[in-house]
């Protein structure tokens, strides 16, 4: 590729070595979560929210379970403005949840910020500066001593009318573009703002070290968080915050490895909407966090509520292959993928155990809201037998013998691949009822009889190409004695190799399922019927009829 050298790595590593996160294996235990959705959410949009969209998406946040929300930058227009003001009038805040507001270090802006924050209970001042080493140089055209005078002014600012102000206000400070500042830079900028906030333990303050532009592979950005955590004083007060955007496609990485590192706290947004390419996706972070058996501490049981919601006030559209949250994400195409997939949720029934261990699911789709029926088992041309027999059992209440999977398969791989489309479940039982289930023509039983002489005796009553006739045989058994009666009455020379039956579990009235094989005597052909009927008798001579037609059909 062309112009490659024209670039270089613009992130600092810090001046010492920072590894100690190497030594952890996971995560035990969830962080702080802020969702910041509605403000680098919706800045982020086409078409931001309107006040309404954001009245309704920051109670559904509170649903689901976040205790501090980023609400907006109350100066920066009309909207925002009102927003924070009709929260806090209308009395829409919980107790139990904070909310937060940024601002530029600008007294105008502070001021601003203060006058909508009026009446607040409690709640969260976020202050920042651009640091990076570009925007010194290209943007502010400042010193390191002027950035630095920049932030103390705003932090002593923030001091001052949160003093005069009623209610509980905490303060956040970033320092803006984090990831291309020198470290012992942003190490000087934040303390210096801690001296000025003076936290303690009843009032920490926040330093948060966003991802403003992903520069660096994610484990560059654990050792610049180990690096901060170990150099600011007064640690013991802080509050660690990570802010990721996804740049390079490592906010989720940044994230895990940042929490190991000494982060206290996550600023991210559902399904990562934000500026570019994204903020962390909270939804698969804590998800991640879950699969690994730790409570997140937010509610995502029902992820397709939450899709709806969000593409909803939003406009947004969550992919299809978005991590746990996409359509297609537990959807097993794949013959080899369903066929485990079904065995190991055989094995779940059958075993009971402890942990989730299924293949090819991190978790259980239940867990989230989803349904195994039409969510794991989806089927098209690459499907295979146990993942269609897996869909037939749990949705229809089939239980196919296993012999008979591979043909009904092909049967449906077939349908699918003619039609370049996935099939439906409704749609897959329709090739199934149509090319199995009770097929009456050109052979149809109208009658059976039986009496049990060292056996059983039958007369049965068929109908074959438009003609009516009775035929009489002996049997073992009454299919076997009906098989007989039938190849004395026509010219049918088979013999049958396998029987089940089955109660339908999942039909509303009581019906019950027989499948017959046959082999026909003459070429070898092995071929299926099945008869579905309130009678286990007659569904068992349906099927029996429903496979000697579907061979007679298949030898013309």
């Amino acid at each position: 590729m062309k112009n490659f050298d024209k670039y270089t790595r613009g992130y600092y590593m810090p001046p010492f070595e920072c590894n100690d996160w190497t030594k952890k294996e996971y995560i035990d235990k969830a962080p702080v979560w802020c969702s910041v959705d509605l403000r680098d959410g919706n800045q982020a949009l086409v078409v931001p929210m309107s006040l309404e969209q954001k009245l309704e998406f920051f109670t559904f946040l509170c649903k689901v379970g976040f205790k501090e929300i980023e609400v907006g930058f109350p100066a920066a227009s009309e909207t925002e403005y009102t927003f924070v003001r009709t929260l806090i009038e209308k009395n829409l805040i919980p107790d139990d949840v904070t909310i937060q507001v940024l601002t530029q270090s600008r007294e105008h802006i502070i001021a601003k910020t203060f006058e909508a924050l009026k009446g607040v209970k409690r709640a969260v001042v976020h202050l920042y500066n651009s640091t990076s080493y570009a925007q010194r140089e290209q943007v502010f055209k400042k010193s390191k001593e002027e950035i630095i005078d920049i932030a103390k002014f705003g932090a002593k600012l923030c001091m001052e009318y949160a003093a005069k102000a009623e209610g509980e206000y905490l303060f956040e400070y970033s320092p803006e573009s984090f990831t291309g500042t020198e470290m012992e830079f942003a190490r000087d900028i934040c303390n210096e703002v801690i001296k000025i906030w003076q936290p303690t333990p009843e009032k920490k303050v926040i330093i948060n070290l966003p991802v403003t532009v992903s520069m660096s592979m994610p484990h560059v950005y654990a050792s610049q968080v180990e690096y901060m955590c170990k150099s600011l004083i007064d640690r013991q007060n802080l509050i660690i915050s990570l802010h990721p955007h996804n740049d390079r496609g490592c906010a989720i990485a940044d994230s895990e490895l940042g929490i190991l590192a000494g982060g206290d706290r996550i600023e991210g947004t559902l399904f990562g909407n934000g500026e570019r390419t994204g903020n962390v996706d909270i939804i698969t972070l804590a998800l991640n966090m879950y699969s690994h058996g730790i409570d997140p501490g937010l509610d995502f049981s029902d992820i397709p509520a939450i899709v709806e919601e969000y593409e909803k006030v939003t406009g947004m559209k969550v992919y299809e292959r978005q991590p746990y949250s996409g359509r297609l994400v537990f959807a097993a195409f794949s013959g080899s993928h369903q066929d485990a997939i079904a065995k190991g949720m055989k094995w779940r029934t059958a075993k009971h155990p402890d942990h989730w261990t299924v293949p090819y699911l991190p978790i259980d789709p239940k867990d989230i809201g989803r349904e195994y029926e039409g969510d794991v088992i989806r089927i098209n041309s690459q499907s295979g037998k146990g993942g269609i027999g897996f869909l037939m059992e749990q949705q229809f209440g089939v239980v196919l013998p296993m012999k008979m999977r591979e043909t009904f398969g092909y049967e449906v791989k077939s349908v699918s691949d003619h039609a370049h489309k996935e099939l439906k479940p409704s749609e897959v039982y329709k090739v199934f009822e149509d090319n199995y289930v009770n097929i009456d023509k050109p052979l149809n039983i109208i009658e059976h009889h039986y009496k049990q002489i060292d056996g059983i005796d039958t007369t049965v009553t068929v109908e074959y190409n438009g003609k009516t006739f009775t035929s009489e045989a002996h049997g073992n058994g009454r299919l076997d004695a009906v098989s007989n009666a039938l190849k004395k009455a026509i010219d049918v020379d088979y013999h049958i190799v396998e029987y089940q039956e089955h109660a339908l579990s999942k039909t509303s009235q009581s019906q019950a399922a027989a499948y017959v094989c046959i082999e026909d005597n003459k070429t070898g052909k092995i071929v299926w019927g099945v008869g579905i009927h309130n009678d286990i008798i007659e569904a068992s001579v349906k099927a029996l009829v429903s496979a000697i037609n579907r061979n007679m059909k298949q030898s013309n």
